[in-house]
């Protein structure tokens, strides 16, 4: 990517090329964090397809 589109970018949101590119950058470790928590999620899921209505888990947490 040229530098110019990213000083372009980083122009328009207010913000410096370096914070730009710091920002892509933990944005996209997050994103990689939300997949694999996502991944996770649906393998236990698939392990066990039970599922809780939201009345079902307001329930469970004022019994306890």
């Amino acid at each position: 990517m040229p530098i110019t589109t990213l000083s372009k970018n980083a122009e328009l949101n207010g913000m410096s090329v370096s914070d730009l590119v710091r920002q892509s950058v933990l944005d996209r470790i997050e994103d990689e964090y939300d997949l694999k928590a996502y991944h996770e999620a649906m393998e236990e899921y698939r392990k066990n397809p039970v599922t809780y209505s939201h009345a079902d888990v307001i329930r469970m947490l004022e019994e306890d």
